[in-house]
């Protein structure tokens, strides 16, 4: 509005934004800074507002791309060396939808090597830091993004989510991510991490920015035949919330105190507002991470193997044959965390394993999906934990997959049941780092959620 009524230009909002950027260059937030085109395009709004010509609802707003979606800004990375120098063909369609608007991306957003992480710490250009501590981890896979946000680069950021990582590093840095129903933003032109798991989303200050985001970002995509219909902006109003339900199922000696704390306080607050808070019992949730760490890197494998030195982005120049080319290209390319994935996904599909692990873990996945299903028949809306910790010290756990993997405990059984989750600001611990916890809905109940989280802040 600001800028569309002339009391700032487009180009002091990008220009800000820049110095911004360059001024908090020691946490590592972004992998490229898109100075040129991000002025250039700042200029061409600045001049359709001066000929009095009508501008998008983002007209000359700042994000900041998280760096696995494409766009011919920069080489897309997804920060992973087996893709530098990786220069887009295509734009992705989210970015196509918030760039029709008007929004302009100042630069490209540090995570985990092709999402794979929960720290930001497997990125091939070096962890991001946190947002308010600079020894611990800024959570990931979109830790840059979330930092950009939190510490006020920009507006808002994308994700990408496929096991808790926009809801993760919002929590840590507390900031609103959201997590939608699966297929409710298009995929399409987003590096893949495991397809049938992954969700577009966001990073925002406000619910009301994310409402307005995902208006613009939902929709069918004939690009991608897993997108629903635009759902979100067709939907009729939404009936009122009654009952919020909490998860007994959770073992409070795996939850640190301090967000024990806020999810009480949390409870105290909506009882005050009239909110009926119901006790679930959701056994089987104690199975979604070991279902998750089995489909997940199947699917990762099968979505790594196309990354062969031939066609695109990094090629060894130690190899003397075909055979060679592929090992040593994935060798030296992919991250340990990457190869780590590779390895669990192609054993748990092998012949041998297939029925003991791949086709066990999709029969819970279907038991999650139903757990799910009978809880909403309770309550409107399960309020929970994102993480069992808040932000943890940069290398505690980068050596430890397990203990790494169990930071996902709270937040993957949305991915395996396809429900939208939006991470909310909760408060902060006495040393000053953020809580965060997470409002779940049933599917595409997404604008209901939203709309839910403005009433509660």
């Amino acid at each position: 509005m600001k800028i569309a009524n002339k009391t700032v230009t487009a180009t002091r909002l990008v220009k800000d934004a820049l110095e911004k950027a360059k001024h908090f260059a020691d946490y590592n937030i972004f992998t490229f800074l898109n100075e040129e085109g991000a002025l250039k395009k700042a200029a061409e709004i600045d001049a359709k507002i001066a000929r009095g010509e009508k501008v998008g609802r983002l007209a000359g707003v700042p994000y900041a791309l998280k760096d696995n979606f494409l766009s011919p800004e920069g080489d897309t990375t997804a920060s992973a060396h087996i893709l530098e120098g990786c220069a887009s063909p295509v734009t992705a369609t989210a970015v196509e939808k918030l760039e029709a608007e008007g929004a302009i991306m100042i630069g490209r957003a540090n995570l985990d090597a092709f999402a794979h992480g929960s720290s930001t710490e497997n990125s091939y250009f070096g962890p991001t830091l946190n947002s308010h501590d600079k020894t611990r981890v800024a959570g990931g896979s979109s830790g840059g993004s979330a930092v950009a946000v939190a510490l006020d680069i920009v507006e808002f950021a994308t994700g990408t989510d496929t096991g808790g990582s926009i809801r993760q590093p919002a929590s840590f840095n507390g900031v609103y991510g959201f997590k939608p129903t699966y297929g409710t933003i298009s995929r399409y032109g987003v590096v893949a991490m495991a397809s049938s798991l992954d969700c577009i989303g966001f990073f925002t200050k406000t619910p009301e920015d994310m409402d307005l985001l995902m208006s613009i970002a939902a929709g069918q995509d004939p690009k991608d035949m897993t997108t629903l219909p635009d759902y979100y902006n067709t939907n009729s109003k939404a009936s009122p919330v009654h009952k919020i339900g909490i998860i007994k199922d959770f073992d409070n000696d795996v939850v640190d105190a301090n967000i024990r704390n806020a999810l009480k306080d949390k409870c105290e607050l909506l009882k005050s507002k009239g909110y009926e808070i119901v006790e679930l019992e959701m056994p089987t949730l104690k199975y979604a991470l070991a279902a998750y760490y089995i489909i997940q890197p199947a699917e990762v494998a099968s979505n790594l193997s196309r990354y062969d030195g031939v066609r695109y982005g990094f090629r060894s120049n130690d190899s003397s044959n075909l055979d060679g080319l592929y090992e040593n290209t994935r060798n030296e390319g992919f991250m340990p965390e990457n190869k780590r994935r590779i390895m669990i996904g192609n054993f748990v599909l092998s012949s041998g394993f297939y029925d003991a692990y791949f086709l066990k873990a999709a029969k819970a996945r279907t038991l999650i999906i139903d757990e799910y299903n009978k809880a909403f028949s309770k309550c409107d809306f399960i309020l929970t934990p994102v993480s069992p910790n808040p932000a943890f010290k940069l290398g505690e756990k980068v050596n430890d997959p397990v203990a790494m993997y169990l930071e996902d405990l709270m937040s993957v059984s949305l991915n395996l049941a396809g429900v939208p989750g939006l991470a909310i600001p909760a408060g902060e611990t006495a040393e000053g780092l953020p809580i965060g916890l997470q409002l779940v809905g049933p599917r595409r109940s997404d604008k209901r959620l939203i709309e839910f989280a403005k009433e509660i802040i």
